[in-house]
């Protein structure tokens, strides 16, 4: 059910590191295909580290782990054509033989299944604004609690309650790192979020906390690295949301609805912003990686 490619198999096997990319950014991330450069320019950022990628997906129904360029050439071509698929829908997709873009909790449901633990990232799904009213709230919160991954992130995706999002990984027992930042970044913003527990300024700071919460048996963790560089959406946001809900938007189609508004309000420089934090995320994830296979 589950093929790793050959590079993967070998660094799962020699123990190097490894990080795990998602492949919803690839199909639906970003607008005109251009989710191929932007997997292409991350897996390169990753080997550039000292790490090997692997891009997780599901192709024709098997569960790939470690996707050739073809492969993510086809997730970028087909768009919303290829299913959204987040943790539940795992199992559904691979039985009828589709073709599936893993999601942050998606792609952590298979690091798990294969021993991959540390995974980059744009931003993790969370709390959505308005729970009284229409309570959802993102699997990627608790696929994160579950599994012992360590996720380089910008943050929480700031279309949603970052507040409430931060509540509920407390409750979780999810360790919320800052690289660098006494905040929690705003995926598009370095500034504006609520304080973060803890605050990391190495790779081997960072793989220490990770490993020691593992040897506790704990979960995930998530370290979040502001953008490098800041776009103020906050106002364009809240319309974006006040759209999706005239429209009776919901649930999964939520997140490329917004994005897709954001790139058309911001003239493009939302996408742009995007690939780069996508990308410098990787890296860092890379870097940890490394650090991690240093201490065994």
């Amino acid at each position: 059910m589950i093929e790793l490619g050959a590079e993967v198999a070998d660094a799962q096997r020699s123990g190097a590191a490894t990080v795990a990319l998602e492949t919803t950014l690839v199909a639906h991330g970003f607008p005109g295909g251009e989710g191929l450069e932007v997997a292409l320019e991350a897996e390169r950022r990753v080997r550039e580290a000292g790490a090997l990628p692997a891009t997780i997906g599901i192709v024709d129904g098997a569960i790939r782990v470690g996707l050739s360029e073809a492969e993510l050439a086809r997730f970028a071509s087909a768009g919303e054509e290829a299913r959204k698929v987040g943790p539940r829908d795992i199992a559904a997709v691979s039985v009828e033989h589709g073709l599936g873009a893993t999601t942050v909790g998606g792609t952590l449901a298979v690091c798990a299944r294969v021993g991959i633990r540390f995974m980059g990232t744009g931003g993790i799904g969370g709390v959505h604004r308005g729970f009284a009213e229409r309570p959802d709230v993102s699997a990627d919160l608790g696929e994160l609690a579950r599994v012992q991954v360590l996720v380089v992130a910008s943050g929480v995706k700031s279309l949603l309650d970052v507040p409430a999002t931060l509540e509920v990984l407390e409750t979780l027992g999810v360790p919320v790192l800052g690289w660098r930042t006494p905040t929690l970044p705003l995926f598009y913003s370095g500034a504006g979020g609520p304080p973060v527990p803890f605050t990391v300024a190495t790779a081997s700071e960072a793989a220490a906390i990770a490993q020691a919460h593992w040897d506790l048996g704990r979960g995930g963790l998530l370290l979040a690295q502001p953008p490098a560089e800041s776009l103020d959406v906050g106002e364009i946001i809240e319309a974006a949301l006040e759209r999706a809900a005239a429209e009776d938007v919901r649930g999964q189609a939520v997140t490329p609805f917004v994005l897709a508004f954001v790139h058309r309000e911001t003239g493009g420089e939302s996408v742009r912003v995007n690939k780069r934090l996508i990308v410098d995320n990787a890296a860092l994830a890379a870097e940890i990686a490394v650090a991690a296979a240093a201490r065994t």
